[in-house]
């Protein structure tokens, strides 16, 4: 059985999957790079997965995790505020109207603290991260497997770069450019693949040409349900709907993900293959930049909600089971 790992996109609310990945390394006593053949992640979920695979010394011999999951969530809670410190022009009046919202200086140290020197070569288990080109208009998938392959995107690049370039969010930080792929230019995978379950999938299919048996886990950043009533969006004109319209298409794309395998990766020999693990936000945290240590709080117990619901608890039992086998 090939297992897959797919984490959503979502900026701070990346605690969340954070969460249940630690219950998972909790229950099965092993790291979640052992578990899995395939990660995937996009955005904050891309810098999640990284971090699961990302190894404890660069072209070490000793295949050791630097981070459990566990240690990643209480990076996320801490560092957030880093990541999120809005830019001193955008707080002049109007700025907001003009200018992205966050300096890229801060993501690039976070960044830099988690990977160092590690290359996407070094992953521990193989990776697949989404981030879409501008200057060609492509998306683009940034893939450990296949380093040595003539595709741009796919030689040997940092994996500080990877994750930036993946969580590039328009109007929130600027593209990422990176040193070895000069004619290239990339923003956040969240613009057509928030969810990156289904990529995954099919790239696992691509990898494992000859297995027939797939586990899928899909993680969520929480689902926003709070109503856009019809009478405040008549009068949006570009910035009204601009503020909103990327919180829109990354869940819009995540539920539709959703969907597709429920309808495709169907039960074996009475077994779940595919597992999804969600929240419900409210209009308070269903921000992605909102790094208040109040917030930070309120994410993180949706996360704990989802792993002590009793749902949840049986089909966890389930899941670790069959990722033991």
């Amino acid at each position: 059985m090939i297992k897959i790992l797919a984490i959503d996109g979502g900026g701070v609310r990346g605690i969340i999957p954070a969460i249940v990945l630690v219950e998972i390394e909790k229950r099965t006593g092993k790291p979640i790079c052992e578990l899995f053949d395939l990660i995937s992640g996009t955005s904050a979920g891309g810098i999640l997965a990284l971090g699961l695979v990302v190894p404890e010394q660069h072209k070490a011999d000793n295949l050791v995790p630097r981070y459990t999951a566990k240690r990643l969530a209480e990076l996320i809670k801490k560092d957030a505020h880093i990541i999120f410190d809005k830019s001193i022009l955008y707080r002049i009046p109007g700025g907001r109207y003009v200018y992205r919202r966050y300096p890229d200086d801060g993501i690039e140290f976070v960044l830099e603290k988690y990977f160092r020197d590690a290359m996407i070569s070094d992953a521990l288990t193989d990776v697949l991260i989404p981030a879409y080109e501008i200057e060609k208009r492509n998306p683009e998938f940034f893939k450990s497997a296949k380093v040595t392959s003539e595709h741009p995107t796919q030689i040997d690049v940092l994996m500080k770069d990877v994750a930036r370039a993946t969580s590039a969010a328009p109007t929130y930080f600027t593209p990422e450019k990176i040193e070895t792929l000069p004619d290239m230019a990339f923003i956040d995978g969240g613009v057509y693949a928030n969810n990156p379950a289904m990529c995954a999938y099919a790239e696992a299919r691509a990898i494992f040409q000859e297995e027939t048996d797939f586990l899928v886990v899909s993680l969520g950043t929480g689902e926003a349900n709070a109503p856009i009533p019809y009478e405040e969006a008549v009068n949006w004109g570009h910035i009204g709907w601009s503020r909103r319209m990327l919180n829109i298409m990354m869940d819009g794309n995540s539920d539709s993900v959703d969907y597709q395998l429920r309808q495709i990766v169907m039960p074996r020999n009475g077994e779940a293959r595919y597992y999804r693990f969600q929240a419900e936000l409210g209009r308070d945290t269903e921000h992605i930049d909102n790094s208040d240590a109040f917030n930070m709080e309120k994410l993180e117990a949706l996360g704990i909600g989802i792993i002590r619901d009793k749902a949840n608890q049986a089909k966890l039992d389930k899941l670790c089971e069959q990722l033991m086998r």
